[in-house]
């Protein structure tokens, strides 16, 4: 009996607790290990690699898969100063995946088959399958594969949309090569924006997610598959307690459309949008920085067609709010090409709603313009920004926009991220039409205010807001 208790001492006081009572409170997982441990598969795939010194694998590590997927998946590059063979090699990396119908289709992750020459399915009960590639999608990394075989049991789908924050989940899959491992936890945070996902709202987890688990299934109390297991944030390669899947529905969406007809197909305005700062929102007197700013228009497509312009801020699109810059991809993304919706935006401080056809997002995005080194004679201005207008080569490259150079930049400018090379499109609403005029603008400004300067660089433009400090 004594047993069942333990003593805490600390700040002077005592206390006993009943670790058996305790533990009657936490959640038995060994149930849906039991009935759902053999809906998922372990994933093991083989890549045919042409020899690419900048890119092979550290000397010793080509056979170690599960490192292979880690640096693959997390972009870590080679030991510095240490040569590859130059040879062809065979890559090896595993994965995780669930079955979600009885005659052989799988879900796992795009970036774990995606590459792969061969993929071999490997199930609960040591069979093992060579894999078809039904199709992947490397917006949502998302894959669907298919083994010949029937009556296999398969996953039960949940709702991601009833999770709470707080609530346990678990999952399930082959970290480090360990098959059907099951780790658990909470779900820590749901709808989860991450850099370069846009079109995916992700659940965040504290569950240990280790290499090799990606693409398996995270589970809800009930046995049903409310995500995939995707991604990590991790310093060591190991599980830090931030971890992210993509929610069921979202997967099961795009599973549906590779099995109909191989590929994706999204709604796309043709525009580039960041996020609201406080201090973007006070250069464009917003009162708040809920919407999505507009930093670029596509010329032609289907936002320009339909009057958008850069430096508007949309805040409802086709009766949903946009809230964040994030909510933006995924609404438009989900909205059937062809359609024409009601887009609500912020305009010079007045509220405007465009009507506007949806288009079917290119597979590829359309080619930037690049600038030339320039080498001119010029002074800083109030921000210390040194610009040069463009030459008429330089603006047939942006469609004959205008535009200013950044030859330097030192001071507010340089602080805020704009640097040499850069191109200035405009500040706050209006075009950068010559320097003169970019400079008497600026001049006007008063000290302790901020702008937004409109700034393309490469292939992104972007609204970068510098407060004026003299």
């Amino acid at each position: 009996m004594l047993r069942n208790w333990i003593t805490v001492i600390g700040f002077g006081l005592i206390a006993a607790i009943n670790t058996s009572a305790y533990a009657k409170d936490l959640p038995d997982f060994t149930e849906l290990a039991e009935k759902h441990g053999a809906e998922v598969v372990n994933i093991s795939v083989t890549q045919n690699v042409h020899a690419d010194p900048s890119a092979m694998p550290f000397p010793g590590m080509e056979g170690d898969e599960q490192m292979q997927e880690f640096f693959k998946r997390f972009g870590i590059p080679g030991m510095p100063g240490q040569s590859a063979p130059q040879q062809d090699y065979k890559s090896q990396s595993l994965g995780s995946g669930f079955i979600i119908s009885s005659d052989g289709y799988i879900l796992t992750n795009a970036h774990v088959v995606s590459e792969a020459d061969e993929v071999i399915v490997k199930l609960f009960d040591k069979r093992e399958f060579k894999a078809k590639i039904i199709g992947t999608d490397k917006r949502t990394d998302v894959a669907l594969v298919k083994i010949e075989a029937t009556g296999l049991p398969k996953v039960m789908v949940g709702d991601p949309a009833k999770l709470k924050v707080g609530e346990w989940v678990a999952a399930i899959g082959s970290p480090f090569g360990l098959e059907n491992t099951m780790t658990a936890g909470i779900v820590s945070a749901k709808g989860r924006a991450l850099p370069q996902e846009n079109f995916v709202p992700f659940i965040q987890t504290d569950v240990a997610i280790n290499p090799g688990n990606s693409g398996g299934p995270l589970f809800n109390l009930a046995g049903e598959v409310v995500g995939i297991n995707s991604q990590i944030y991790s310093r060591s390669g190991g599980s830090m307690g931030l971890s992210f899947s993509i929610p069921i529905d979202v997967a099961i969406d795009i599973s549906n459309q590779l099995k109909a007809s191989g590929k994706i197909t999204r709604g796309w305005l043709g525009i580039a949008i960041q996020e609201i700062t406080k201090e973007l929102a006070e250069s464009f007197g917003m009162k708040n920085t809920n919407g999505a700013l507009v930093a670029s228009v596509e010329k032609n497509g289907p936002a320009d067609k339909g009057g958008l312009e850069a430096g508007d801020v949309i805040t409802k699109f086709d009766g949903k709010a946009i809230i964040t810059s994030a909510d933006l991809p995924r609404a438009v993304g989900a909205t059937k090409p062809g359609k024409i919706a009601a887009v609500e935006v912020l305009r010079k401080g007045a509220v405007k709603t465009l009507n506007m056809g949806i288009g079917e997002m290119p597979s590829e995005t359309a080619e930037a313009a690049q600038t030339s080194k320039p080498a001119p004679k010029a002074e800083a201005n109030k921000i210390g920004l040194t610009l040069k207008e463009l030459t008429p080569q330089q603006k047939k490259k942006l469609n004959g926009k205008n535009g200013l150079l950044v030859v330097d930049s030192a001071g507010a400018a340089a602080q805020a991220g704009i640097r040499r090379g850069d191109v200035v499109l405009g500040l706050n609403n209006s075009e950068s039409q010559s320097v003169d005029l970019f400079n008497k603008q600026i001049n006007a400004i008063a000290i302790g205010k901020t702008v937004a300067v409109l700034v393309l660089r490469g292939e992104n433009t972007l609204y970068v807001p510098i407060k004026v400090t003299k």
